[in-house]
């Protein structure tokens, strides 16, 4: 394979993260776009090929661990990011990837979510988000929408769903960000700010399940309907959107809303991504169509020390207190006897 570092001679191509197993995912299905951009992501990554290690739970989205050609686990349902805490403790060098479905994520796997969220572990977690069970057959998700007819609410979902955003940032993300599944300019961008980022990284994809749930993001992400519907972030920069950049954000009192430019742009809000301890990124998170646009893009990238980090540090620190360098020692430190 040659040196697997980038900028060398013989630097990494997306061919080189592209697995010998056949795809299978319905045609059409929002996936096939993740998949090529983070084949194309990880060969712009300045690690080595055998550092990489793909982590998924249980779902169609899961399956994306067979079709990069990395070290992988395919874990059991909900438990990826507990596996991939494991992987990263152990071994701290490891360009770590969770793949996980907004089932799989939010329901049962949502006790570590939020838990990695808090510790701040050094992982890239991608949540799949069609709002529905896919692969078990199209039954209500956490993120499934009120009213929503699915096969265990026949007569339309009651649950309040859960915002991806607003859980991520309210346990502590340092990292946050969105993206639609058919904007790769967007993706491949957020994928390697996210590999850059030291701490938890979260990217909630908007993406189609062209089986159970095909349109569910069609006013936000469609191609007549993106540009009024949905507001793309970018540090320092002015949030305005709109088909003509007519319209922005601004705070009215204590909630955000949108605004028409031709009424004066004073006000219109800066987006800083960076601030720790700003009750914008949680704002930004919790806008939802059809009252406000949805933010995409990185909504919060904050800096703060990594679990691994404070664990092997106390490691270390143990380890220059103690008189015992093994357990030989620890045995013979007291009272012994033979038997």
């Amino acid at each position: 394979m040659g040196t697997d570092l980038i900028g060398k001679t013989n630097k990494l191509t997306r061919k080189d993260f592209v697995s010998d197993q056949a795809v299978r995912w319905c045609p059409g299905c929002g996936d096939f776009m993740i998949l090529a951009n983070m084949q194309k992501a990880f060969a712009q990554m300045n690690h080595k090929k055998e550092h990489f290690l793909s982590v998924s739970g249980i779902g169609c989205s899961s399956r994306i661990t067979y079709y990069l050609d990395t070290y992988g686990i395919h874990s059991i349902h909900g438990r990826a990011i507990a596996v991939a805490t494991g992987a990263k403790l152990a071994k701290p060098e490891l360009n770590v990837w969770v793949f996980t479905g907004d089932g799989d994520c939010m329901a049962i796997g949502g006790n570590h979510f939020i838990h990695a969220c808090r510790r701040n572990v050094d992982l890239n977690i991608i949540v799949f988000n069609n709002k529905i069970y896919g692969m078990t057959k199209g039954q209500s998700s956490p993120t499934t929408p009120v009213g929503l007819k699915t096969k265990t609410a026949p007569e339309g979902s009651y649950e309040t769903p859960f915002n991806i955003g607003e859980v991520a940032i309210g346990s502590g993300a340092t990292f946050f960000a969105r993206v639609p599944d058919n904007d790769h300019a967007l993706m491949a961008d957020v994928m390697m700010q996210a590999y850059h980022h030291k701490g938890t990284s979260v990217i909630e994809v908007l993406q189609n399940c062209v089986i159970f749930t095909d349109g569910i993001h069609e006013q936000i992400t469609g191609k007549d309907t993106k540009d009024e519907n949905q507001v793309i972030l970018e540090q320092g920069k002015p949030m305005i959107f709109g088909k003509d950049k007519n319209k922005g954000l601004r705070v009215n009192g204590m909630k955000l809303e949108k605004a028409n430019l031709q009424n004066g742009s004073d006000d219109v809000l800066v987006h800083d991504a960076t601030e720790y301890d700003s009750l914008m990124h949680l704002a930004l998170a919790k806008m939802q169509f059809p009252h406000n646009p949805v933010a995409m893009g990185v909504i919060r990238k904050t800096e703060s020390t990594s679990y691994e980090k404070s664990v092997h540090s106390a490691i270390e620190r143990e380890k220059n207190r103690t008189p015992f360098k093994n357990t030989a020692d620890l045995f013979r430190s007291g009272n012994t006897w033979d038997i």
